[in-house]
């Protein structure tokens, strides 16, 4: 997901990727990364294969950011109908976070005042539920 654009040293323009939200690792992807998206379209794969390639080249590893709270199926699932019930469009209620999810959660981001990246957290299902 692509959060900001923005210049770093050198004028490269770069993009930040939270694919995990705020508390998750964070990515800076840079022109060279939309080869990876050419060849395969999914970002999680995408970010995967470019990490791998940093690594091997000597970065050392990547951050863990401030702790994800993952989302099991039922959880999903249960966030999804509570969406749906609100009027968002889910697409199927799968209990998988599929990209209708993802624009739905940030709808009910925004709405609800909290910090909009697309990513679940507890706090949002417990202020979907207390509605």
């Amino acid at each position: 997901m692509r959060i900001a654009q923005g210049s770093v040293p050198g004028n490269l323009e770069a993009s930040l990727l939270l694919p995990m939200g705020r508390n998750g690792p964070a990515f800076l992807a840079f022109h060279n990364f939309k080869v990876y998206l050419q060849w395969n379209q999914s970002l999680v794969y995408s970010t995967t294969a470019a990490y791998l390639a940093t690594r091997i080249a000597g970065a050392p590893p990547v951050n863990r950011g401030r702790g994800v709270v993952s989302f099991g199926y039922e959880q999903t699932k249960e966030l999804q109908h509570l969406l749906k019930a609100r009027g968002y469009d889910v697409g199927e209620i799968d209990g998988k976070l599929g990209l209708a999810t993802r624009a739905s959660v940030k709808k009910a981001q925004q709405k609800l005042g909290l910090p909009a990246d697309s990513y679940p957290t507890p706090e949002l299902l417990t202020r979907l539920q207390s509605r």
